[in-house]
């Protein structure tokens, strides 16, 4: 069955189909005609006065770097986006960056130092003169000026009072990405299909994003003044900040209507007209801001979840096995604290999330009673299409899944290892690829901030990942459990519940949407309401029974309400007066309530840190499964009137300073401390960096371009050739393999295993991989290969329930996953460690944390043998249309596109396919020389 890319928001617009008419150049020519007067003077409004702006005591001495594609311009007119349609040209910068991103692929081999700016931008301070491409002072105001580079078009915000800064940097912000800021304030609201069109993906959006934040706009409101309430000057200052980078968004707002220079997206859904400009663009309001925040960490910063179907495989398991051995069987699968695991930290102990000896108030469902909680009703229109009701499932899967966006990495080489002595890193966030880009680049020079780096459109009013005067940071996702389930037993009826012993009702927290066709979506007219039950234990997501009584299972994340909170610690981030040092770096991020991964580096020091509020439990709760909600298994010191509790201390969460290296793929933290995920075993994609970075500080003498090349070689690596195929072959020749398909295929997996089991391209722009067909067959191979090693002896409920929990493959081509397809990021979830630890058992060698069975022919090498055989040669008989069916993007049996990098669009600009990496989105290259 053929593959479907994610379509999201303005998806529609990139074929005639979804736009009638929208392509024939008659027509738009004469649009454009009418259209292009307004461009000229915003254009020479903004190079009048091109001036330069000073470098502001940078350190870094011309040796930091960074890149973000496709582009910094995330806006387009309407004459631009019919051009970009009819004949494919782009707005300036809008893809500037997108080449020498692709371009580092094929180019890392011979890099050096010198070269690195040939893949990436220079991050250093300040604009030389003769590089000014435009100068402008927002509104008019003499107190900040936003000057923006020739080679890319970055502003470089430079204020002399503290709200003239944050007001360039909202101005500059919407001048970039009004329109994608837009979309996303609707999406944390719940309300995208009433604003941009009820395309069955706008639908799956909303319903992923307002299951897991249903906030009112009182909710909103509130978790403004509790950040502010309870953060003294630093609070106060960061309302000030919003507010007046709100000013500046709505100035431009203002200014962008009557110039008519605004998005072209605003005609294209509705919200304008083109001839006579009636309608309106909605000023951005301090709550719009919270609604965003509340996206982004659900994205990328709320590790946990998943507590029901861990419960399910665990009574599969139980019912395949037995109690006793079914949890055996069932511990093996989840790997808690595998001792083969890579890890970040590696020195220490941070017990978090381990098995309790004597586990109390856990609720496990009775068998067959788990419902989930719907969460659409009243379907009208185009609503009630078997298009809409399947994106509503996959939503709910992926909201309610552990396995969630994980991606970003970071490699640190303490100075102790390179030929400069100083420290050396390269890291940056994999938040996937879209155009315009979700995060945004800038510099801002103000009183109390001085920073550059990137930023999520619409919170720009601070750097969030980037560099500072004689500092630099970056984060990667760490996955830890932030989110518990509880069973709150009902009581009267369906939407009341024990609440401490007394009958409680829920709290009904409801938003209708309604659409109809525009050109840029012409899904039918159609509507539905989104209905959450609230309880003070978090929102309803299953139904059941628990020993006969009826329950409804809560999600509670201890980040919920408090969104808002994580201002504080990148307003620290920006503050040279504040960050001095690996200690201070340390301080701010533990502000930062998201569950992240922190890495810093400065002139002389290294520094790591995991944040997130993470919930002290009651004893003997295991987080794994839903607990009773009863005042015995809450957390500790909670209070639900404010969703606040006692979290584990600084000292608790994994950290260090100045470690030889570190390591972070959303791998494994620390010794003892557990991952939401599963999976985190023997073989993780943060080996791929491990292994590389470790032989490199053996070596000693590290450069920027030695530790650029082991990320982009770790990029093109396939994990499984690299870490598990090796073993799966020396099963496979363990005798002589006779059979002429089966032979042959073996051949072309050892030499690509040989070859360094990568996946690239023959020639920089050909569109061809080399290894073509060893890579197909192991694309083909491995689901038949996990299927037939583990199903005979797991059972097939058993199977299938520990699939759920995590999938079997994430390779690039796989449109399965929190990541789906042409999303560059791969290898993060999938049955790698499994495989591994099995068939190394069969071998006969050492395994550290084995299953609890061995599974592949129940042990036996030669029918382990046999199964694999049997299943490589079922591989190798399919063909390349069979393995890469093709999608809305790809024809049939195209290798290259079906693993190719797309950028999805959220607005009226498309951009050309790339080859495959497996990177940062926004990635930094530093090396500072100096510090204050």
């Amino acid at each position: 069955m053929p593959r479907r890319a994610p379509r999201t928001v303005l998806d529609r617009m990139r074929t005639p189909s979804g736009i009638p008419g929208f392509l024939k150049t008659a027509s738009v020519c004469t649009l454009i005609a009418g259209l292009l007067s307004p461009l000229a003077p915003a254009a020479a409004s903004e190079t009048a006065a091109a001036q330069v702006t000073a470098a502001a005591n940078d350190h870094c001495g011309n040796q930091c770097s960074d890149i973000l594609p496709p582009g910094q311009n995330g806006n387009a007119t309407l004459a631009q986006i019919l051009l970009n349609q009819a004949f494919g040209t782009q707005p300036e910068h809008a893809e500037d960056q997108l080449g020498p991103y692709a371009d580092l692929a094929k180019g890392y081999p011979g890099l050096t130092n010198d070269k690195i700016n040939n893949f990436f931008n220079d991050a250093s301070f300040g604009v030389p003169a003769d590089q000014v491409a435009s100068s402008l002072k927002p509104a008019g105001r003499g107190d900040v000026t936003i000057v923006r580079d020739k080679r890319t078009g970055v502003p470089h915000i430079t204020g002399t009072t503290r709200y003239g800064t944050e007001f360039g940097a909202g101005y500059a912000a919407a001048q970039d990405r009004l329109w994608l800021m837009d979309v996303f304030r609707h999406v944390g609201r719940g309300q995208l299909t009433s604003f941009a069109g009820g395309a069955p993906s706008n639908q799956g959006l909303e319903q992923q994003f307002w299951r897991h934040a249903p906030y009112s706009e009182a909710d909103l409101q509130a978790q403004i003044d509790n950040a502010v309430a309870t953060n003294g000057a630093r609070g106060q200052q960061a309302l000030a900040d919003a507010r007046a980078y709100l000013d500046g968004i709505n100035s431009y707002i203002d200014a962008s209507d009557s110039g008519r220079t605004f998005p072209g997206e605003y005609v294209l859904t509705g919200h304008k007209d083109s001839v006579t400009n009636a309608g309106t663009i909605e000023h951005f309001k301090i709550t719009d801001l919270v609604a965003l925040a509340s996206v982004i960490g659900a994205l990328f910063g709320s590790g946990g979840g998943g507590e029901v179907n861990n419960a399910l495989s665990l009574l599969a398991a139980q019912e395949k096995y037995g109690v006793t051995e079914g949890t055996k069987v069932w511990e093996s699968f989840r790997m808690r604290n595998d001792p083969e695991a890579v890890l970040t930290q590696h020195a220490g102990s941070f017990p978090y999330g381990t098995k309790p000896t004597d586990p109390q108030g856990t609720a496990l469902p009775d068998a067959g009673s788990v419902k989930p909680e719907p969460l659409v009703y009243d379907r009208t229109g185009s609503a009630t299409t078997a298009g809409a009701t399947g994106a509503s499932g996959e939503a709910a899967k992926t909201a309610t899944s552990s396995a969630k966006r994980g991606m970003s990495n970071a490699l640190v080489v303490s100075g102790k290892h390179t030929a400069s002595g100083h420290p050396v890193a390269v890291f940056g966030p994999q938040t996937g690829y879209f155009a315009p880009q979700l995060l945004m680049l800038q510099e801002i020079q103000g009183p109390g901030i001085s920073a550059r780096g990137a930023s999520f459109a619409g919170l720009s009013m601070y750097v969030e990942l980037g560099r500072g005067q004689d500092y630099a940071w970056s984060a990667t996702t760490s996955g830890q459990d932030i989110i518990d389930s509880y069973a709150v037993e009902l009581c009267q009826d369906d939407h009341h519940y024990l609440y401490r012993g007394t009958c409680t009702p829920m709290e009904k927290i409801e938003q209708r949407n309604a659409w109809k066709p525009t050109v840029a979506d012409g899904t039918a007219a159609g509507s539905y309401t989104m209905r959450v039950w609230r309880t003070k234990y978090g929102p309803v997501e299953y139904r059941a029974t628990v020993g006969g009584k009826k329950v409804a299972y809560t999600t509670l994340r201890s980040s919920f309400l408090h969104e808002a909170d994580s201002i504080i610690g990148f307003q620290m981030l920006n503050d040279p007066d504040y960050v001095k040092g690996p200690d201070t770096f340390q301080k701010a991020v533990q502000h930062i309530n998201y569950t992240f991964n922190w890495f810093y580096a400065d002139s002389e020091h290294t520094a790591y840190y995991n944040s997130g509020d993470n919930p002290v439990r009651a004893s003997g709760v295991d987080a794994e499964f839903p607990a009773w909600a009863r005042p015995a298994y809450e957390w500790r010191g909670w209070d639900p009137a404010t969703n606040t509790a006692d979290y584990t201390p600084p000292s608790a969460h994994p950290h260090s300073t100045d470690q030889d290296y570190y390591v972070s793929w959303n791998n494994k933290q620390a010794k003892d401390y557990t991952t939401a995920p599963w999976g985190n075993g023997s073989v993780h994609r943060g080996n791929l960096l491990e292994d590389r970075v470790k032989k490199l500080v053996q070596q000693g003498g590290v450069t920027r371009a030695a530790l650029v090349k082991a990320m982009a070689d770790a990029a093109l690596a396939d994990l499984r050739a690299q870490d598990v195929l090796p073993k799966l072959l020396k099963v496979v020749t363990s005798s002589p393999v006779t059979d002429p398909a089966a032979s042959a295929a073996v051949g072309r997996l050892q030499a690509w295993v040989a070859a360094g089991g990568k996946r690239t391209e023959t020639a920089a722009g050909s569109k061809k991989y080399a290894d073509a067909d060893a890579i197909r067959i192991l694309d083909a191979w491995w689901p038949l290969l996990v299927k037939a090693e583990f199903e005979p002896g797991l059972g097939s409920d058993l199977y299938t329930a520990v699939t759920a929990n995590l999938p079997v493959d994430e390779a690039p081509s796989a449109a399965h996953g929190p990541t789906g397809s042409h999303a560059g990021s791969s290898f993060q979830y999938g049955w790698w460690s499994y495989v591994d630890k099995d068939i190394r058992r069969v071998l006969g060698e050492q395994v550290k944390g084995p299953l609890a069975r061995t599974y592949c022919g129940d042990g036996d090498l030669g029918a382990c043998r046999d199964t694999l055989v049997g299943t490589l040669k079922q591989a190798a008989a399919k063909t390349a249309a069979q393995v890469y069916p093709g999608d809305d993007v790809c024809a049939a049996g195209d290798q290259w596109c079906a693993d190719s990098i797309n950028h999805r669009t959220l607005g009226g600009i498309k951009h050309g396919k790339i080859g495959w990496q497996n990177r940062p989105t926004y990635q930094q290259v530093v090396e500072f020389t100096s510090h204050r």
